[in-house]
């Protein structure tokens, strides 16, 4: 990386596990905090979803050459799609003095884990049950029966590792969204104000920020 900036946060789990939503929330409390790295994907949009904003859309081809290349700091093929995030992406975040925020899947956390270079925080978002899990999925009408079944054998998997005690930093529980977001917010803040050699602002404005909201 061109700079030590603050921890980046790494924040994995199922697709419909709510990590999404819970990014959002605290995208738009701490807007000048933290920011996102734009992963690499081969998968197709989904409707809405815009090129260099939610993903950088690539074709295998691109994707296979960027890896060679050594462009990236974590891959990993999901549902038969490859992922991964560039290099690039997370030093555009961290030149701006900001929290690195890596969507990633759990094959790129065991890559980046123990990485000197990233030192990043760990967050695991659990679904309330595979069975709600499939519920979201089916609401959204963007899968085939096959590619569902896929994602939720997939999830079974993660969610194992992601329960695993010393794999993550914390494992968020998303029963209730209002609990979730103060128990991620709650462990962000925290790990942020033990982080030495950080810009004395960066923090005061973390915390003032706070002291003030309620859940």
């Amino acid at each position: 990386m061109v700079k030590q900036g603050p921890r980046p946060l790494v924040i994995c789990g199922p697709s419909g596990s709510g990590k999404s939503t819970l990014l959002k929330k605290l995208f738009k409390e701490f807007p000048e905090t933290f920011g996102f790295s734009v992963s690499h994907t081969t998968r197709k949009p989904r409707p809405g979803e815009e090129n260099g904003v939610h993903y950088h859309f690539v074709s295998v081809e691109e994707m296979q050459a960027a890896i060679e290349n050594g462009e990236f700091i974590e891959t990993a093929v999901f549902s038969g799609n490859m992922y991964g995030t560039s290099k690039k992406a997370v030093e555009n975040v961290q030149q701006q003095g900001k929290v690195c925020v890596l969507d990633i899947e759990i094959e790129g956390v065991k890559q980046v884990r123990n990485s000197d270079r990233l030192n990043p925080l760990l967050v695991f978002v659990n679904p309330p049950s595979v069975a709600e899990l499939e519920r979201r999925l089916r609401g959204r009408q963007t899968e085939t029966e096959e590619s569902l079944q896929k994602r939720l054998n997939t999830a079974r998997v993660e969610i194992e590792y992601g329960s695993t005690p010393g794999n993550f930093d914390i494992v968020v529980h998303n029963n209730n969204l209002k609990q979730a977001y103060a128990d991620l917010r709650d462990f962000i803040v925290r790990e942020l104000e033990t982080q030495q050699n950080q810009d004395n602002f960066f923090i005061s404005s973390i915390i003032t920020g706070y002291k003030g909201y309620e859940v």
